[in-house]
């Protein structure tokens, strides 16, 4: 949930960033500059929440996986006694 929030905030500010950066070397607004800053945008994004996820795997160590599959089984087994 960390890395949603922080990379949703970096994309705005990454989006910025680069409209800002478009605007001083004089390259004219349209679809493909619109193009590039969203793909800038969310490269920088994606880069800072992989990097939220690291520190927290760092931090706080390997999470557990989910046992969903014998949640199923016994979903499965429930629904055909029935």
């Amino acid at each position: 949930m960390t890395s949603l929030i922080i990379s949703t905030i970096v994309f705005f500010i990454a989006a910025w960033f680069a409209k800002r950066w478009l605007d001083e070397q004089g390259i004219p607004g349209g679809m493909t500059r619109s193009v590039v800053v969203f793909v800038l945008a969310s490269m920088v994004s994606w880069g800072a929440g992989d990097v939220v996820d690291w520190a927290q795997v760092k931090i706080e160590g390997p999470q557990a996986a989910a046992q969903n599959s014998l949640d199923m089984s016994h979903l499965l087994k429930s629904v055909s006694q029935q």
